[in-house]
């Protein structure tokens, strides 16, 4: 069964919640497992101040907001927003999602001419190579770099980075960092509630796993006990399989 709430508490912060036998409610079991896939998916890698600030578009505005802090606190001298449309925001968005996240920082006070876009890219390989190109046309050094992504998505981020860089890798300083949120505070009416992070989840996890035998991103060892929470999700109904944000 799958659950369909906006977020999720364990039984420790929420008495009552547990079953009349004492054992987790199903929502409290959904939330450690899918925990454990998001514990993984964070790199808790510390930021350094770097040439530029590459955010790779999605459908969570707060990517944009976060990227807009990081340069106003002087992480970085410019930033490149990059991203199309994608599975999430084709159909729902009506303009790139680059131009989306940059009309954001700019309303937070970075200036427009510290912004550069990339407004052709539909998938992460895609953000990190076209954005490459960007910076080279616009002869913006790029000999280090802090991507901004989802927080689950952190750790694919970097593993497709490094593989399809187009740029000189074994010198290319790279971080990837997120906002700042906790899993229970994650889902949104924004970017859907628990049900769908959890399949989200799902999902990034059997790409880590599967996307580099197909030359997408360099092998991530996998922890055992990350695999059998992925699949007792797996056997509870989540598929990975992406959703659709309802248009507004």
């Amino acid at each position: 069964m799958l659950l369909d709430v906006m977020g999720c508490g364990l039984s420790a912060e929420r008495n009552g919640d547990l079953s009349p036998t004492g054992f987790e409610s199903e929502e409290d079991r959904v939330c450690t497992l899918a925990k454990k896939l998001w514990d993984y998916m964070l790199l808790g890698q510390e930021l350094v101040k770097s040439d530029v600030i590459l955010v790779l578009g999605c459908h969570d505005t707060r990517v944009a907001e976060y990227a807009a802090r990081l340069w106003l606190d002087g992480w970085a001298e410019c930033v490149l927003f990059s991203g199309n449309l994608g599975h999430f925001t084709k159909g729902v968005w009506d303009r790139p999602e680059a131009e989306i996240f940059r009309d954001i920082a700019v309303n937070m006070g970075v200036p427009a001419d510290r912004i550069l876009l990339e407004t052709m890219a539909t998938n992460t390989g895609e953000n990190i190579k076209l954005s490459y190109q960007v910076l080279q046309r616009y002869k913006v050094k790029a000999n280090s770099v802090i991507l901004v992504q989802m927080p689950y998505m952190e750790r694919r981020t970097y593993a497709t980075f490094v593989k399809q860089w187009p740029g000189d890798k074994e010198n290319t300083h790279v971080i990837v960092t997120s906002p700042r949120i906790a899993f229970h505070d994650y889902p949104s009416d924004d970017v859907g509630g628990l049900k769908t992070t959890v399949n989200n989840l799902v999902g990034v996890l059997e790409r880590i796993k599967s996307y580099p035998s197909r030359g997408f991103q360099i092998p991530q060892e996998i922890p055992a006990d990350v695999w059998v929470a992925y699949q007792e999700l797996v056997a509870m109904g989540y598929d990975g399989l992406d959703y659709k944000m309802k248009a507004t």
